[in-house]
């Protein structure tokens, strides 16, 4: 790792405090398109028009001109005025973090994110995982990774880039905000046809949405899918997810822009990343070593940045039990044999 100018730390810190108090004060000014009229058989008629993903624009009816959508209107104009200086810094701000050496997410990914916070997602408890957590996080913790640990590629490197959300049971509706995205996603079939999915794909982009959520007591993280009705989708059971995102504070993701999101403490998910990768079959050894990069990356990050985090992180830990300690010295030693620096700071 490397530490970020001061000026990128303090130009992160305030595009945090910006996008928070500008999702506070969210209105109908905050929607990204504008209202325009269309004149047929001699009656005016409002359409809202917005930019597509790939570029292009589409146009969605609203309803005929009368005075209570007229004055609607005139509404979205006076907020969205309102709201441009605002928006204006926040691009400034986006702008000076890349050229500091940040963590920027890629575009794809970023509009797949955004569509989920529009939706409500980290609202209601959604947490962001994974390997764009752990950019966000080195921003957060004012350090750029090194050494590779901060690849967002899966399975093929050259193509696919993975996102993991983990939700509990939300009232949002991820299926309709990735249909609204308009960028194709289609759902990825389990290994089991009773199964239902828990992960959606761009065909062609190398993209792909991987819904987690905590395994439920008493399962061993290996059953099929959990149902979530409310959120109108199924999610994967990982152990030790609870832990990750109990806390889960709010950050943002860097792009042309920014995204108020929500991740895992620094601590929690370094710990979570050690319990993962020793918890992983053989036939997924590449993704063990790279949650244990990940985790050794933060555990050296912590003990210079934040050195009380760690032993909290770790207590909390130890407190669920026997199960939990046997896998931490299971993981203490898996850490040991790869990155024996970050595995003695735990000692």
């Amino acid at each position: 790792m490397t530490p970020l100018p001061i000026l990128t730390q303090t130009a992160y810190a305030e595009l945090l405090d910006q996008l928070t108090v500008l999702d506070a004060q969210r209105s109908i000014g905050h929607a990204p398109g504008t209202f325009i009229t269309k004149t047929i058989r001699e009656r005016t008629y409002f359409y809202f028009q917005y930019s597509t993903p790939e570029g292009g624009t589409k146009q969605a009816y609203v309803g005929p001109a009368r005075p209570e959508l007229a004055a609607l209107v005139r509404r979205f104009a006076r907020e969205r005025d309102a709201i441009r200086a605002d928006r204006e810094r926040i691009l400034a701000l986006s702008a000076m973090l890349r050229a500091g050496g940040a963590a920027t997410t890629d575009a794809s990914s970023a509009r797949v994110i955004g569509a989920l916070a529009n939706a409500g997602v980290f609202k209601l408890g959604g947490v962001l995982v994974g390997t764009h957590a752990f950019l966000v996080l080195g921003n957060v913790l004012g350090v750029r990774w090194t050494g590779g640990h901060d690849r967002t590629d899966d399975i093929d490197p050259a193509t696919t880039r993975t996102l993991e959300i983990a939700v509990p049971e939300l009232e949002a509706n991820i299926p309709s905000a990735l249909e609204n995205l308009g960028m194709g996603f289609l759902p990825v079939p389990g290994f089991s046809p009773k199964h239902p999915s828990t992960s959606f794909h761009v065909r062609r982009r190398g993209l792909r949405l991987d819904l987690v959520t905590p395994a439920k007591t008493g399962r061993n993280g290996v059953d099929g899918p959990i149902p979530i009705p409310r959120f109108n989708a199924a999610a994967a059971p990982v152990r030790y997810l609870d832990y990750a995102i109990e806390d889960a504070a709010t950050a943002a993701v860097v792009n042309g822009g920014g995204i108020l999101v929500r991740v895992p403490e620094p601590a929690r998910f370094a710990i979570h990343k050690l319990l993962v990768a020793q918890d992983r079959p053989v036939t997924f050894q590449t993704k063990s070593r790279k949650d244990l990069a990940q985790a050794a990356a933060l555990i050296e990050a912590l003990e210079e940045l934040r050195p009380g985090d760690l032993p909290i992180a770790l207590a909390h830990a130890k407190t669920r039990g026997q199960r939990w300690i046997r896998a931490l010295n299971a993981a203490r030693k898996l850490l040991a044999h790869h990155y024996p620096h970050a595995a003695a700071l735990l000692a």
